[in-house]
Formats: structure tokens, C-alpha cells, sequence
């Protein structure tokens, strides 16, 4: 568990891992956060079960404000960013950038050599805050990624060898 400073509360905020207890909670937030894309509770059902030490939430003590969800591969070669969501009402403090830069440390702790995410390319701001922590888009959109009209830009982060924090 990780704690940092919030500039709105007194209160500080964690970053740790989901508990099963907050699968309900992490299912309203992700759909206050992608309204149109939610992933169906099963779902962050599942990947609780399968990535349980790649799935952050970011706490207040009251409640969850955001989440990010990595799915990495068993040779640690790639880790996806398959989900990193904040609240709506919590944009633009920063919690998105604490809860990739914790998600990344503990990526390059483990040894993971690449992080791969995919991005609508209509949001300039979670593409800058990618930008901002050393990902590279790839040139090519990938058109209708995610089924007609879901393009997807793919970016990519090389990590340092083991031995960071």
C-alpha cells in the first residue's frame, strides 16, 4: 500500500490492491468513468481473480476515486494497461499519474520489460499523461479495434531492467 497527499481532503489517500469486497464499488466506478464502454462486473470479477496484484484502486478511506488494471504475461516480457479510471468528479488532480507511476514501479520491480496500452485517439488528455510517462505511440491507428468506429491508438513503454525502487 502506498499513501500520498491529497490537495482535497486532509485525509491521505492509498493506493493498494482491490479486495473482493470492493468489486461492487470498482464496478460503479468504472461505469461513472467509461459510461459507454464499462467493463460488465463478471468481467472485473475475473480479472480480481486472475491479476490480483495488478489491480490498483486509489482510496480515500470513504470511497474508491480510481483504478488502474494490468494483465502481464507469465514471462513478464508484456504487461497491458487494460483499464486506468478516475471518477469524474476527480479528473485533473493528478490521481491518474499516481496510479500509473505506482502501476509502473511495481511493473519494473517485477521485471517487466514492456507495457502496451491502447488509447481512443479523440482523448488528448490520457494520451499526453501516457506521453508524459515515456509511452510512444505506434504511427498507425488501428482502425475499429474494439468493433465499427472503435479505433484505438497503441502505445508502448520500454521499462528499465529489475532494480528500480
Amino acid at each position: 500500500m502506498t499513501a500520498v497527499p491529497s490537495r482535497r481532503t486532509s485525509r491521505r489517500l492509498r493506493i493498494r490492491h482491490v479486495r473482493e469486497e470492493d468489486l461492487q464499488e470498482l464496478s460503479l466506478l468504472d461505469r461513472e468513468s467509461f459510461p459507454e464502454e464499462p467493463y460488465p462486473y463478471f468481467v472485473l470479477r475475473q480479472m480480481f481473480d486472475v491479476y490480483p496484484d495488478h489491480l490498483l484502486v486509489l482510496d480515500d478511506g470513504t470511497a474508491l476515486m480510481g483504478y488502474v488494471l494490468c494483465g502481464t504475461a507469465p514471462d513478464l516480457s508484456r504487461s497491458w494497461v487494460l483499464g486506468l479510471g478516475i471518477t469524474p468528479d476527480e479528473r485533473g488532480q493528478g490521481f491518474g499519474r499516481l496510479l500509473m507511476e505506482e502501476a509502473l514501479r511495481r511493473l519494473r520491480g517485477l521485471g517487466v520489460r514492456e507495457v502496451v496500452l491502447t488509447v481512443a485517439p479523440a482523448n488528448k488528455t490520457a494520451i499526453l499523461l501516457y506521453e508524459n510517462l515515456g509511452f510512444v505511440g505506434e504511427p498507425t491507428l488501428h482502425e475499429n479495434y474494439f468493433g465499427p468506429g472503435a479505433d484505438r491508438l497503441l502505445m508502448r513503454l520500454r521499462l528499465s531492467r529489475p532494480g528500480f525502487g
